[in-house]
């Protein structure tokens, strides 16, 4: 059993509207087997509009899902502070997550 690489990373995009728009992806890589689900959290509380999350692949036998993805309008965006990502593993679940007033607005 292999667990998977969480990595979350910020994207903000200030050009697609005037407020400014973000998306947070959290990237799992080389684990196995398949299964890995990712759920989202802002302040604690369980998150599902704005997620968007591709299929897992297969390379020579372990798997990777190449983003769960978060999109924030910029008032979402402000109204909360800590971000997560939890990934739930067969029965092994870990979090990453950042705090907004660490990313510069």
């Amino acid at each position: 059993m292999l667990r998977p690489s969480v990595s979350l990373l910020a994207h903000s995009s200030s050009e697609q509207l005037s407020g400014g728009s973000l998306t947070l992806a959290c990237l799992l890589t080389g684990y196995s087997p398949q299964g890995a689900v990712v759920s989202w959290e802002v302040d604690g509380t369980q998150v599902t509009e704005g997620v968007l999350s591709s299929s897992e692949e297969e390379k020579s036998g372990r798997y990777s899902s190449s983003s769960s993805s978060l999109s924030l309008s910029q008032e979402r965006w402000v109204s909360g502070e800590l971000y997560s990502c939890k990934v739930l593993h067969h029965a092994h679940s870990q979090t990453q997550s950042l705090h907004r007033s660490q990313c510069g607005g």
